[in-house]
């Protein structure tokens, strides 16, 4: 077992099982053996690689979605130029040439970081060392200004509850202890009043996830964004009206079970992106209708800033380039799973790349 499967079984064996949310949240944060406390797991030597590691496109694009914002918002300044789970700050420091194009853009941006992992801080902080930026603990110490934010694939990580439909109520997913290590589990069937909703559209053995932090974080990026202007937009996987079990775990760029070794790889779930409209919309915001990843790059440009930049390369490295540019855009790749939205304030301008969103019931209305 590893150093947290031990400290888990012993809380286990004292207390009782513990929900999917409690086991992420220690799997992924705890002080001592949480991924993300304790290692870099980015890029080809870690466990995942991100849509910014694998192109600088990636993050132009992201920055030229936010300036065209920014510009049509009558050039708010100074604005907080923020950014969730920054990972190892490529994103930003790509955004950040981005906008250097626009004039007075860069100069007006007060750079913030949302990230609670000390090592990634350090990360980051060599990677934006010419950038300042501000570390901040949790997206509700963001400052009242005008706000510009993007996070990418961090929705992802946040820690959800499971819920499997029963006939006469729900039975909620536990972490349970067997004689062979961590298991899954199902604890009492009850009434939860969150999920009377989805009585009717599910049937018995279907499974519901919820994300108790996601609709906190969202409604404080949005209610600023309604009193302040500016743009918040999210890219992540997942899809519409969460249903199914998504949890899944990753190691050395392959599956695993997520109970298997907890600590040592990294859990994450698909995005409901229907909470975040309604958490946007709650809060005072305009949302955009759920938009595919590739969909969203190609009408920003991306094929012709690849094209730009192929023009210098040859060999392995022009092979590397259009593989990336493929990985990113392509319906088989990333292009179709990772989907984007993004709130803003109501009666300004529809961020470039994105669709009106018309009916909740329709992501693609």
């Amino acid at each position: 077992m590893t150093p947290l499967a031990e400290i888990l079984a012993r809380r286990i064996a004292a207390s009782g099982p513990v929900t999917i949310a409690e086991y992420m949240a220690d799997c992924l944060m705890h002080p001592e053996h949480g991924y993300y406390a304790t290692r870099d797991p980015f890029g080809s030597a870690g466990d995942f690689t991100t849509a910014p590691e694998i192109s600088q496109v990636f993050g132009e694009m992201v920055g030229l979605c936010l300036a065209q914002s920014w510009l049509d918002q009558g050039r708010p300044t100074p604005f907080t130029l923020a950014e969730l789970g920054p990972g190892r700050g490529t994103l930003m420091a790509d955004i950040c040439r981005a906008i250097r194009a626009v004039p007075g853009m860069a100069e007006a941006a007060r750079i913030r970081l949302v990230e609670a992992s000390p090592a990634l801080r350090a990360c980051q902080a060599r990677t934006l060392s010419d950038q300042a930026p501000e570390w901040l603990d949790r997206a509700e110490d963001l400052p009242e200004a005008p706000l510009f934010l993007v996070a990418n694939e961090f929705f992802d990580a946040l820690p959800i509850r499971q819920f499997e439909r029963r006939d006469n109520g729900w039975s909620e997913r536990q972490v349970a202890l067997s004689e062979h290590g961590l298991m899954p589990g199902l604890g009492p069937v009850s009434r939860y009043g969150a999920l009377d909703a989805r009585l009717g559209d599910t049937a018995p053995c279907d499974i519901v996830e919820t994300c108790p932090a996601l609709a906190p974080i969202a409604a404080t990026i949005a209610g600023c964004i309604a009193r302040h202007g500016g743009l918040a937009l999210v890219i992540d996987y997942g899809g519409w009206h969460s249903l199914g079990d998504t949890l899944q775990a990753l190691k050395a760029h392959r599956p695993v079970d997520p109970f298997a070794e907890p600590g040592e790889a990294d859990l994450t779930a698909h995005v409901d992106f229907e909470q975040l409209a309604v958490a946007f919309a709650a809060a005072g915001c305009e949302t955009t209708a759920m938009t595919p990843q590739g969909v969203f790059l190609e009408r920003l440009g991306i094929t012709g800033r690849a094209r730009a930049l192929a023009r210098n390369l040859t060999g392995d490295a022009l092979e590397s380039h259009i593989a990336a540019h493929r990985r990113l855009t392509h319906p088989e790749e990333m292009g179709q799973l990772f989907k984007a939205i993004a709130c803003f304030p109501r009666g300004a301008p529809l961020p470039p790349g994105l669709d009106q969103f018309h009916d909740a019931r329709n992501p693609h209305a």
